[in-house]
């Protein structure tokens, strides 16, 4: 089948933890022999703010290590629909995508009725943002990706659209796995952006606090940290290192013994049960996860096999000491972890499922059929 994505940026992670999913899922369509162009507007903040930061070398290193992965930029005002979806059986639209670009693609899928047309939604902004939101018109679309059920459940209840399907993110095992020759030189990594004071307190808990308490050597990595926050981690003898390719993010995991994950607020209070993507990193990389509280409602991790839960900061510093002190617990959060993900959460899973959504959307498609029966040949299923 031929797929066109619209996203926000592939060759971009600058503040875009969806650039690991959106790079796993096309590398798995095109491992299935699937034809896959993906546009990305040619003035997209993440895209510009990597250029500014750090020059050109960003994107030559993304070419470098993704030689199969390539986008195509684009102008809202002179993009051609009807070229960019010739022959296409199915495109998908990333909600950090202007709405005018909906409009437009929603036009073309009203003469095109062989093609389907996917709105994919990985941001919390449903709950917390929801006037931006209902500015899409999804009249047009064949049904809405949510990466989580509360997400999902959210499109369904303010009627904006009439189908919509869970579409967790998970791990690029291709990338993230452990690198268990790589000895540890640190106690403890944070990767994550500090972004708009959304967790703030939470970090002083759950990361700060307890890095200073129990004198380790820590180190985070991320962008948008404003003065005051460098120097809380300044004060707690935290090394910040800045943006740190999300490539790079195994090899950095591997040199550290335990890494935390403090959920944003607006995903604990009104999204309960959407992990982010750095919970699936952690647990493909094999490197014990300690998380802030957040509840798992829709089971898809074994809390307390997994990765351990803390309270509060106080319960933070006892369970990063028990993981730093107890090498058996250590390895077997980390061996636990990575048998999860690779059972239940690589790309590979999301692109079945994918595949079944579309199918339950046009299963008379010749395109579906060849691609569901390679799908069937690639997985070792013969009936």
């Amino acid at each position: 089948m031929k797929f066109v994505l619209f996203y926000h940026s592939l060759v971009s992670d600058w503040n875009h933890g969806n650039a690991h999913f959106l790079r796993g899922v096309v590398g798995e369509l095109l491992a299935r022999g699937h034809q896959v162009d993906v546009y990305e507007p040619a003035d997209g903040w993440s895209r510009g703010k990597l250029i500014a930061m750090h020059g050109e070398a960003p994107l030559r290193q993304f070419a470098c290590r993704f030689p199969r992965l390539r986008s195509r930029l684009y102008d809202i005002d002179r993009l051609d629909i009807d070229h960019a979806l010739d022959e296409a059986d199915v495109a998908i639209v990333h909600e950090w995508n202007h709405p005018a670009l909906l409009e437009r693609l929603g036009a073309y899928r009203r003469r095109a009725p062989g093609l389907r047309l996917l709105f994919h939604d990985t941001h919390h902004r449903s709950v917390t943002a929801p006037d931006e939101m209902a500015r899409f018109d999804l009249r047009d679309v064949d049904g809405v990706l949510a990466f989580g059920a509360a997400v999902r459940q959210r499109y369904l209840d303010q009627g904006w659209c009439a189908r919509a399907w869970v579409w967790h993110e998970a791990a690029d095992v291709r990338v993230f796995h452990p690198y268990p020759e790589l000895p540890a030189q640190g106690d403890l990594v944070w990767i994550g952006n500090w972004g708009d004071d959304e967790r703030a307190q939470e970090l002083a808990e759950f990361l700060i606090e307890p890095v200073r308490a129990l004198h380790l050597v820590a180190r985070v990595h991320g962008v948008r940290y404003p003065a005051h926050a460098l120097a809380k981690l300044a004060h707690a003898g935290i090394d910040y290192r800045g943006w740190l390719p999300n490539f790079r993010v195994p090899e950095v995991f591997a040199r550290n013994r335990v890494t935390v994950h403090v959920p944003r607020r607006p995903y604990v209070r009104a999204l309960p049960g959407v992990p982010t993507i750095r919970v699936f990193e952690a647990l493909a990389c094999g490197v014990p996860l300690v998380c802030a509280p957040w509840e798992d409602v829709e089971g898809l991790f074994r809390p307390g096999r997994d990765y351990l839960v803390a309270r509060d900061g106080a319960d933070m510093t006892r369970k990063l000491r028990a993981v730093l002190q107890d090498a058996e617990l250590a390895r077997s959060l980390a061996a636990n972890g990575v048998e999860t993900i690779r059972a239940r959460h690589t790309c590979a899973h999301r692109v079945d499922e994918l595949l079944q959504i579309i199918g339950a959307l046009h299963p008379t498609m010749a395109a579906w059929q060849r691609a569901e029966a390679r799908s069937r040949l690639a997985m070792g299923v013969t009936r």
